[in-house]
């Protein structure tokens, strides 16, 4: 498997173990040199956490016995040549230390490290470095390294993470136990999956990148990465001479009585991403609801049920997508038997790509596998609750282990699964992962979830394959949230707000400076 161009490297345990083992035998760099290289990195950082915390006393480096250990130690000693007060802490005894971390507590100037860390042992310090436990890692911390954890935490000064925090699996973000929660994480050649995987994302802070030494030819990662900027530019500019088709036509299909909103706002976010034509697939009775909300989109009304679609509808939907560009399937339309039926017609009917999303997810509980079936590309939407119901397991599970269950749920449906949060998870059939840098929590209120299918929609009415088509909407729809947080704060924003700030979040020089200053660019901020 290879990378698309429009992700940045996420790593795994192995990856990452395979481009330390291309430099030290394939390239020749001994792996003291990388370790020296990055307990540098780790000591600069470090100290960085200190001085911005302006508290008096010494910074605390806790070690284990393996490299992260080693890493720690040197910076331990680079930290101590350059005049800070160092005290550093192992949860192995010195004599168990071994290779690469042995040769550098033998470099290690001034007092010896002390074993045993406590709560008492770490009170008072300008910051904490956690070289605990390494990428390596999984599973549930044992004593010592379980109580060592549980002392960082207790105490109230930054914690700095080297490469991982401890108790986070590097290449899943599962957190079984405790988990340092970091306030930085200084991680070596390349950001690791659980680094933006939550909940690994949510101990990680702000991450720091330490190149440390490995070529650029090392094996790289295969299975994950950040998307990129660089997808949106696969996205097609309307054309000189082209019509409102030509742009993309967008079909929602959704909407009962007093539930207008979702399908509404799905067909605004649609336009303003920059579909040319969108139909609305509605229960007749309400067809003059959405004639009055929305002025440029059409309506066209479905047979129904008391108000909520019905079987009979899914061909007047199929027929409608026979000149769509994608098909928008469950904003809004309930959870009647009607509603199912209709839903589950739909997905076997339309030869469209087709989104579905949330009732039109809940249809499909017990039936993923049905969409394997389908002939046109389909991209599902769910948040963890929506994809807890498709594999039949609680919402709990599944933010234990998003990354896997996104991945499962692809497989079996052999669909593009996009699992929302702040890390909204875009999951290809192949086991593909596309992770979002996230920093958007205006996002989370009712509604954003809706602008989301309107935004993929019109990329994939524009022709783009599901994957980049979906990841292109996950940073889309980020970069609108972060913009309307700019503009009415994060508590404040509705889903409205969002749709309205897609033009600044998408447009072209005269809107970068607004989006810049979303994002902290031009304020300085560190962003992840």
């Amino acid at each position: 498997m290879t990378l698309p161009a429009w992700l940045d490297p996420l790593f795994d345990a192995g990856e990452m173990g395979a481009a330390d083992s291309f430099a030290s035998e394939e390239r020749g760099v001994p792996s003291l040199e990388l370790m020296e290289r990055a307990g540098e990195g780790l000591a600069r950082i470090t100290a960085e956490a200190a001085d911005a915390g302006g508290r008096p006393g010494p910074i605390r480096i806790v070690v284990g016995r393996g490299n992260n250990g080693g890493d720690g130690l040197v910076a331990a000693r680079v930290l101590r040549e350059r005049g800070r007060e160092v005290d550093v802490l192992s949860t192995a005894a010195l004599g168990d230390l071994g290779g690469d971390a042995r040769a550098n507590l033998d470099r290690l100037p001034g007092d010896p490290p002390a074993e045993g860390v406590c709560e008492e042992s770490l009170r008072g310090s300008a910051a904490v470095l956690d070289a605990l436990l390494g990428t390596g890692f999984s599973g549930e911390p044992r004593e010592p390294a379980a109580s060592a954890i549980a002392a960082m935490n207790a105490q109230d000064s930054a914690v700095v993470a080297c490469d991982v925090p401890s108790g986070v699996d590097a290449s899943t973000g599962a957190v079984a136990g405790e988990a340092v929660r970091a306030a930085m994480t200084a991680t070596f050649h390349a950001p690791k999956i659980g680094l933006h995987v939550a909940p690994g994302a949510l101990h990680a802070g702000t991450v720091h990148t330490v190149e440390i030494g490995i070529p650029r030819d090392a094996p790289s990662a295969t299975t994950a990465g950040l998307i990129s900027d660089r997808v949106l530019a696969l996205v097609p500019a309307r054309a000189r001479a082209g019509s409102k088709f030509d742009a993309g036509t967008v079909v929602i299909a959704g909407g009962m009585r007093g539930l207008t909103g979702a399908p509404t706002m799905a067909a605004l976010a649609a336009m303003r991403t920059g579909a040319g034509y969108v139909q609305l697939a509605v229960p007749e009775s309400t067809e003059t609801v959405f004639a009055l909300k929305l002025l440029e989109a059409m309506t066209a009304g479905q047979p129904e049920a008391d108000g909520a679609h019905s079987e009979a509808g899914a061909d007047g939907v199929a027929e409608l997508a026979e000149r769509a560009g994608a098909v928008v399937l469950g904003p809004g339309i309930g959870r009647s038997e009607g509603a199912v039926a209709f839903a589950r017609a739909v997905a076997r009917r339309v030869q469209a790509p087709l989104l579905i999303d949330a009732d039109g997810l809940n249809a499909h509980a017990g039936a993923l596998e049905a969409l394997r079936e389908r002939p046109a590309p389909t991209v599902l939407t769910p948040h963890a609750g929506e994809l807890g119901r498709l594999l039949e397991t609680d919402s709990s599970a599944i933010g234990e282990r998003r990354l896997s269950s996104a991945r499962e749920a692809a497989a079996r449906s052999g669909a593009i699964v996009v699992l929302k949060g702040d890390d909204t998870i875009v999951a290809a059939p192949d086991g593909l992962a596309a992770v979002s840098r996230g920093g958007s929590p205006a996002l989370a209120t009712a509604g954003t979830g809706d602008v989301l299918c309107g935004v993929i929609a019109t990329y994939l009415a524009k022709g783009l394959d599901a994957l980049p088509a979906a990841a292109a909407g996950v940073l889309a729809h980020a970069r609108a949230g972060r913009v309307a947080a700019s503009r009415f704060g994060a508590d404040h924003t509705i889903a409205s707000d969002v749709i309205d700030s897609l033009s600044a979040a998408l447009g072209g020089p005269a809107r970068a400076r607004e989006r810049r200053a979303a994002e902290g660019i031009e304020s300085g901020r560190p962003t992840r």
